[in-house]
């Protein structure tokens, strides 16, 4: 480390790194200049042999059909557009990085000059940034620009009039959402689809966490003979491939030959008092939506059943014993201690189950493909928002455009929801643990 003997001048430091690297010599750090210098003209080279191309392309998304493929240069721009915002990143740290330099030198502290010493102290002091350095940009490259590829999407025509590279894509600016919203066609499709999804979500997942934090307890109290038997019972749903059990339950729910049409319920009617008729699960759009509910409770508790098992394990027994003596009852314990407890380790995940089943396509379409019947705009009486996405892209005259903005509006809610609950719930606050 070299100790600073001469004053810089702060504001020439950062005039100096409007080109990336000269403040940097100015500030006696070499190695340095010569690094944020050589990405400065690296950009510049990027941009004047692909950068520029791909802006322009993805401004216009081509002129001549056949020749200019639309998707291919949106993809193109929306890659440069990640690129310059990670250098105009870069460039910002350019400037600050002189500008600190500079009133370290000014301020008589310790300063890296060699490239050694530079070296040294990235390591030294930004050890973490420089570990997590790539599973940034991997996350930029892997979540990021696909999400922006599709958010773009939402804004332009692509549909099947539309498709590149026989025909070119335009940029229709809010139209999409406009028509999902005051388009009779899509506005109510948009609304039957998302009322039933919201109840869906709902249900299911309240009955999953209910069978399974019910189960947990039951099998968790000391007067149960055999637990280990039931907890191996109680993983067995979650031990079988989910669309295995889906397919196998979208047979046993067969409205002819099902065993619950066939078998089951001419069994209970031979029972006292019972007379129920055969029902129409799969053809009736409510019972499919029973079956489908109690499906997903079936499919979802034993995760449910192994987490809470934990907690409960984890929660000391004198508690109980003093809740006791004070002469709480079993309800007023689970309430008081049990659920409490649950709910302070546990809520996050359980917010998680409601994120999921919001967008369980699985489930929804591996049943019945989303049927019975039609709620027009290509939804079954059970599609959800995602399997309803799914269908507008792979249908006979797939809209892409229309699922994309479909797609960022699931998106809002679920960020939106998760937030909401996840800071009311301080799932994140590691303060006082």
């Amino acid at each position: 480390m070299t100790t600073a003997i001469n004053k810089k001048n702060v504001k020439r430091a950062t005039l100096l790194s409007l080109i990336p690297g000269l403040g940097q010599f100015y500030n006696e750090q070499k190695f340095k200049g010569f690094i944020f210098l050589g990405v400065f003209l690296l950009f510049l080279f990027e941009m004047a042999t692909f950068g520029i191309g791909a802006l322009h392309g993805f401004i216009t998304l081509g002129s001549v059909p056949i020749e200019d493929h639309s998707l291919f240069l949106m993809i193109e721009g929306t890659l440069q557009i990640i690129i310059t915002v990670i250098f105009l990143i870069f460039y910002a740290i350019n400037l600050r990085d002189a500008r600190m330099v500079a009133k370290q030198w000014n301020s008589g502290m310790k300063v890296n000059v060699t490239a050694k010493e530079i070296i040294h102290n990235m390591f030294d002091n930004g050890f973490p940034y420089v570990l997590t350095l790539p599973a940034y940009i991997v996350m930029t490259f892997a979540i990021i620009f696909p999400v922006l590829v599709t958010l773009f999407m939402a804004f332009t025509n692509y549909d099947f009039y539309h498709i590149p590279p026989a025909n070119l894509i335009d940029w229709v600016g809010f139209k999409n959402f406009f028509s999902i919203f005051f388009l009779s066609s899509y506005r109510d499709t948009f609304g039957s689809v998302l009322s039933w999804t919201l109840i869906w979500t709902m249900c299911a997942s309240t009955l999953q966490i209910t069978l399974g934090v019910f189960t947990a307890v039951v099998a968790n109290q000391e007067f149960i003979k055999g637990r280990r038997l039931f907890g191996v019972i109680f993983l067995l749903p979650w031990a079988v491939p989910a669309f295995i059990t889906i397919l196998s339950f979208s047979n046993i729910f067969n409205d002819s030959i099902g065993a619950i049409n066939a078998q089951v319920i001419p069994f209970l009617n031979h029972l006292p008092f019972v007379d129920i008729s055969a029902i129409a699960w799969k053809t009736d759009p409510f019972w499919t939506k029973v079956a489908i509910i109690m499906i997903q409770g079936w499919l979802g508790f034993p995760y449910i059943y192994v987490m809470v098992t934990g907690i409960l394990q984890s929660i000391p027994a004198d508690l109980y014993e003093a809740a006791k003596i004070d002469g709480a009852n079993a309800i007023q314990r689970f309430s008081q201690i049990t659920m409490p407890m649950i709910l302070y380790v546990a809520a996050p995940i359980f917010v998680t189950q409601y994120t999921g089943n919001f967008n369980n396509f699985s489930m929804i379409y591996l049943f019945n493909m989303g049927g019975p019947g039609s709620v027009g705009g290509g939804a079954g009486s059970t599609d959800i928002l995602i399997s309803w996405i799914y269908k507008l892209t792979t249908g006979t005259s797939p809209q892409y455009s229309v699922a994309a903005a479909v797609t960022l509006m699931i998106s809002a809610i679920v960020i939106t929801v998760s937030l909401i609950v996840f800071k009311r719930t301080k799932a994140f606050d590691m303060e006082g643990m």
